[in-house]
């Protein structure tokens, strides 16, 4: 039985179902360096695993993912820019990994999905399914930082330049039912159906042809214009130095505080 205490679970049934689990409710798996070091090494688990035909990626809790963990990174103050290299890069690591898995992703939204780990973990998922009153946000420029996770890449592709650029500055809360219209979510349920629905597409999945899902999903990913790998290394050096900005410090107290920031442009 895997350690409950652990930020990131794993479970394989007997279908060939990997549900991967971010296990951090009290904090709304908000992102440290710990959990995005062991989502990478449970994603590389399941790509050396010949039992696994389709993961299905979930948060525990209320909400999916709420994206970094502001409480920790206002912690590091001045250090703030070395720990952020260090978070974007188990991060890139991860996308990657999760768009190069033969098999087929499915992720599962409840509550938010936010910031450079809710919102990018969503956009390089294969397929999406949502709870009703699940809502998404980028979040990023709202604490002075910039879109990671190959968002810049992934966001464009899924829902346009206009409407990315729109949702990357506005930070304005998108409804399920909004996401799926604009094609960020494949498919919505009832909040209560959620679980069921979810694990019930992942072992349709699980159950179609490994080397003609693998192929296609390669073609899908490799025809996007600027590949998201390309795109990673360029985000985590803008966020990485806007972290060390004093307006980015503000952003990230006043998510805790609960208040409107005041950016000085310093």
């Amino acid at each position: 039985m895997p350690n409950q205490d652990e930020p990131v679970l794993l479970n394989i049934d007997a279908q060939g179902v990997a549900a991967i689990r971010l296990n951090r409710p009290a904090a709304s798996n908000g992102l440290d360096n710990d959990l995005l070091r062991r989502l990478h090494e449970i994603i590389m688990q399941c790509h050396g695993d010949k039992r696994v035909r389709a993961v299905l990626l979930t948060g525990a809790g209320k909400n999916f993912c709420a994206g970094g963990d502001v409480h920790t990174f206002l912690s590091k103050g001045e250090e703030l820019p070395f720990y952020i290299r260090q978070a974007t890069a188990h991060l890139q690591v991860a996308v990657s990994a999760l768009t190069h898995l033969n098999v087929p992703v499915l992720t599962a939204v409840q509550g938010f999905a936010a910031g450079g780990g809710g919102l990018g973990l969503v956009c390089c998922s294969d397929l999406v399914i949502a709870g009703e009153n699940a809502k998404f946000l980028a979040g990023a420029t709202r604490v002075g930082m910039a879109p990671d996770a190959g968002l810049s890449v992934t966001l464009v592709q899924l829902v346009g330049f206009r409407k990315a650029m729109e949702i990357l500055l506005g930070n304005q809360p998108i409804s399920a039912a909004e996401a799926l219209a604009m094609g960020l979510v494949n498919r919505v349920v009832p909040n209560a159906d959620l679980a069921e629905s979810a694990l019930a597409w992942a072992r349709e999945l699980a159950a179609g042809a490994p080397q003609a899902q693998a192929a296609t999903k390669r073609l899908l990913w490799s025809g996007l214009g600027l590949t998201v790998d390309a795109a990673m290394p360029e985000e985590s050096r803008t966020v990485a130095a806007l972290s060390g900005t004093a307006d980015s410090r503000e952003g990230l107290a006043a998510v805790i505080e609960k208040r409107a920031p005041k950016f000085s442009g310093s």
